[in-house]
């Protein structure tokens, strides 16, 4: 009896040590100005196009994520990747210091002391703001060439995703050479196409692999380039990179062009990264399944952009998802388009440019019938029951042709994007940041200790306790 109380006392430590223990491979996913709306909006897109439910809300913890930064209810980039990844409030612009300038210690540096691989990726420049606050320690997020330099000094074992920006700038105070060549002299691997990345191996040592070399990763929208890796490529080679360290890996993944769609306003652009993003989760949610009490998968957003909303006045209680499938290339691919079109044929007519708006926005033009005009002038009077929603009203041709004879380029963009989002029931307060509150998701390994309403920085207090 004694010996079977022993047993069962010694079984209850050796579960609860179990249970104490930390993950040894840990993801941090931030979609860059990804908050609710962007969610919930893009798991309504995704089931449309029959994908199913977005993995990243399928994670069965949830936390609210305050935002704002030391200076302003509204956040910048710099400031909310300095919170999540360094554990402090700083100011807007300021890129791994708090406020007086100090330097602080992101998770990621803390990882890397610990033993643990880090690994770096995202879809926009790997020395934009979010990716920066990792690493990088400078007084502004503009320093991007000193930001390339603390990319090489912080010796970090994988970087992906977005090229360097300004990687030869020569104007910097502290230009020493072109960063793709001082990381190589430093030892790591520079490869720039998807056929390099893929033929990657885990014994190749440290890597810093783009898809572009100065820009950002092609909008998953506008991507037709197969040469050019996706961020769950992306992913997948870091994982494979990273996997074999004694002491397993910390690996950030952002969704970066998620705000640049964002700023744009561009519903559909928008809905596609998130949708990008989120395969990116799906390839660690596969690592998990062979790694489950090992893994914690972490999903949060570092601010909300563009006042993104589920609803628009004119299509009453109800969204259209589907209709923003029709949209084949981003807001900003068509205006380059159409500036292309007129520069060749400065005559050209908005007749002449028809056919595009349908390639681009699924829009139809309609002749005019005599049923068509009574509705026009008196819907309620005249109802056209079943009428294709892309069929444009006599008002929308009007914004539409007077955009095109607009001395703005993206004028014409600007209209069309209007009116699609508006058919899709998609509303927006504004063309930058906003204040909103983030969700965070997380599963695996510790993954209790993000819930509650919490702020930006408690992320990485949080996770700097079980490194």
């Amino acid at each position: 009896m004694r010996k079977s109380i022993v047993f069962v006392f010694i079984l209850f430590i050796v579960i609860g040590l179990r249970a104490a223990e930390n993950p040894k491979f840990v993801f941090l996913f931030i979609g860059d100005g990804m908050s609710t709306p962007q969610r919930m909006i893009a798991d309504e897109f995704s089931r449309k196009l029959g994908k199913g439910q977005l993995a990243i809300n399928t994670l069965p913890i949830h936390a609210t994520t305050r935002t704002c930064s030391a200076n302003s209810l509204v956040t910048d980039s710099a400031a909310a990747a300095t919170a999540i990844a360094c554990g402090e409030r700083t100011n807007n612009g300021m890129i791994g210091q708090n406020p007086k300038g100090e330097k602080l210690v992101s998770l990621a540096e803390v990882a890397r002391d610990k033993g643990k691989k880090v690994g770096i990726i995202t879809s926009v420049t790997i020395n934009h703001a979010t990716p920066a606050g990792f690493y990088g320690h400078r007084k502004s997020r503009s320093e991007m060439y000193a930001i390339g330099l603390d990319l090489i000094a912080s010796k970090f074992d994988y970087f992906g995703g977005g090229g360097v920006a300004k990687h030869n700038d020569k104007k910097s105070p502290l230009y020493k050479g072109d960063i793709y060549d001082l990381a190589a002299k430093a030892g790591y691997k520079v490869i720039g196409t998807r056929k390099e990345l893929l033929a990657l191996k885990p014994g190749d040592g440290k890597v810093l692999a783009y898809g572009v070399k100065d820009a950002y990763l092609p909008l998953a929208i506008n991507r037709k380039d197969q040469s050019i890796a996706t961020l769950a490529e992306f992913t997948a080679k870091g994982i494979e990179m990273l996997q074999d360290s004694p002491k397993g890996f910390f690996m950030m993944v952002e969704g970066g062009a998620i705000d640049v769609a964002g700023h744009a306003n561009d519903a559909a652009a928008n809905l596609r990264e998130v949708l990008a993003f989120d395969d990116a989760v799906k390839v660690a949610l596969k690592f998990m399944e062979k790694h489950p009490d090992e893994t914690l998968i972490v999903v949060t957003g570092d601010h909300e952009t563009g006042g993104m909303t589920m609803g628009f006045a004119g299509t009453g209680y109800a969204l259209y998802m589907e209709r923003l499938i029709n949209q084949t290339c981003s807001v900003s691919a068509f205006s380059a388009k159409i500036a292309k079109m007129k520069k060749a044929d400065p005559k050209l007519k908005f007749d002449d440019i028809k056919q595009e708006l349908t390639k681009s926005f699924g829009f139809k033009f309609e002749v005019k019938t005599p049923e068509i005009l009574a509705h026009e002038k008196n819907p309620k009077k005249y109802p056209m029951k079943g009428r294709d929603p892309m069929i444009l009203t006599a008002a929308e041709v009007e914004q539409l042709e007077t955009a095109f004879k607009a001395k703005k380029a993206t004028a014409l963009g600007f209209a069309a994007k209007k009116i699609i989002s508006a058919k899709a029931g998609v509303g927006w307060t504004s063309g930058a940041h906003t204040g909103l509150p983030v969700l965070t998701t997380s599963k695996g390994c510790k993954a209790e200790i993000f819930t509650g309403f919490i702020n930006n920085y408690d992320i990485s207090i949080k996770m700097k306790s079980i490194f």
